[in-house]
């Protein structure tokens, strides 16, 4: 539980609390760029390894992504606003989770950092019990449907990186959309030509479309083959997206709207989107399973997104996708598109499916780690 209702939630003491919180900035290479929205791109994965000691020794592990177009972080402040919230969480016992939410949550923004800590916190926590986030979070559907995050580049090369990744077991891509329609189209019309019905696609815009031309360019993407698209309008229009989802033109994704839970409240009252898309990387496990499950509640699909995320992150991503309310494919292969990786282990796709309990062994590598930290 978050908010509100943890602070009711009894516990009963292990004696063992929470004695360090670290931020370990790292960097890997990206294949290739990553580009989207209007002006939006990455050539590296520059994010900060959380870690959590506890006073028995165990160590819960993390990964915040920081994205400064997006969140407003960077890696140095989210050393930095970890460093605030040891001071508060330190001495703090392992299960009384009331007490960590409301540190987490005592400051605001810092949307990555907050989430990786809390998912480090449940990891330390499952392993002071002698279990793992295996035993405590994987879901009733083990084998998950995987997407891949497709990003804006030259036509010929999204389709060579579409053909690459789908030789990798990969069957839905999410093309990035946005700065040209026209040519957007055509990529989409060349991926569909490729791969026929064997591949499904759809869009996420990332807010770059306007009310006067979102419904025309919605109903080309879905004749072009297209299930569903992202955030089509900008967020702060919000009576202008309630009107495009009540025009049932292409069911919408919510993403950039919906950040944190009081940002679900705000649309599910106000009825602009069909499926939800839940950030480990931003909500951590204990929203990111209230937001699933409330929008569920609402009559919601549901799906598990990438914020350009490492293998770690993967993994927490993975657990989460295996829940109940998570019925479409999720964000988990963005790991094909790096360079390198912390984990001692690659991850792996067959057919469209990512089988989430085959990484139970996969975890951060000492070498690696210090390979990749900066």
């Amino acid at each position: 539980m978050s908010g509100q209702g943890a602070a009711d939630t009894a516990f009963t003491p292990s004696g063992v609390t929470v004695q360090r919180v670290e931020g370990w900035p790292f960097r890997l290479p990206l294949r290739s760029a990553l580009a989207w929205g209007a002006h939006s791109a990455m050539t590296a994965a520059e994010h900060v390894l959380v870690r959590v000691t506890l006073s028995d020794g165990t160590v819960g592990t993390a990964e915040a992504p920081p994205r400064p177009t997006i969140y407003g972080e960077t890696p140095a402040g989210v050393v930095a606003i970890l460093a605030y919230l040891e001071e508060r969480l330190r001495g703090v016992d392992i299960m009384d989770t009331a007490a960590l939410t409301r540190v987490r949550n005592s400051v605001a923004n810092n949307h990555t950092a907050r989430g990786a800590l809390d998912m480090a916190l449940h990891d330390a926590r499952a392993r002071a019990q002698g279990r793992s986030l295996f035993d405590v979070l994987l879901g009733p559907n083990p084998r998950v449907r995987v997407s891949f995050i497709l990003g804006i580049a030259l036509p010929a090369d999204m389709l060579a990186e579409a053909r690459d990744v789908v030789g990798a077991g990969v069957r839905c891509l999410k093309v990035k959309v946005g700065r040209q329609y026209a040519k957007d189209l055509a990529v989409i019309r060349d991926l569909r030509a490729e791969f026929g019905e064997a591949v499904q696609l759809y869009a996420d815009s990332n807010e770059t479309l306007t009310p006067r031309d979102a419904p025309d360019i919605l109903a080309a993407m879905r004749d072009a083959g297209l299930t569903y698209v992202e955030e089509p309008l900008p967020v702060r229009d919000l009576r202008a997206r309630a009107e495009l989802h009540a025009q049932g033109v292409l069911p919408i994704v919510a993403d950039d709207s919906c950040f944190t839970p009081a940002d679900l409240e705000r649309e599910l009252d106000f009825g602009t989107f069909d499926i939800l898309n839940v950030k480990t990387a931003r909500n951590g496990f204990t929203d990111g399973l209230e937001m699933l499950r409330r929008a569920a509640g609402q009559g919601k699909r549901g799906m598990v997104g990438s914020q350009a995320s490492s293998g770690l992150g993967t993994v927490h991503a993975a657990l989460l996708s295996t829940q109940v309310q998570v019925t479409e494919p999720c964000e988990l292969s963005f790991v094909l598109k790096l360079g390198g990786d912390l984990l001692n282990a690659p991850i792996t796709f067959h057919d469209g499916w990512l089988d989430v309990p085959a990484l139970r062994d996969h975890a951060p590598d000492p070498q690696h780690v210090a390979r990749y930290r900066v």
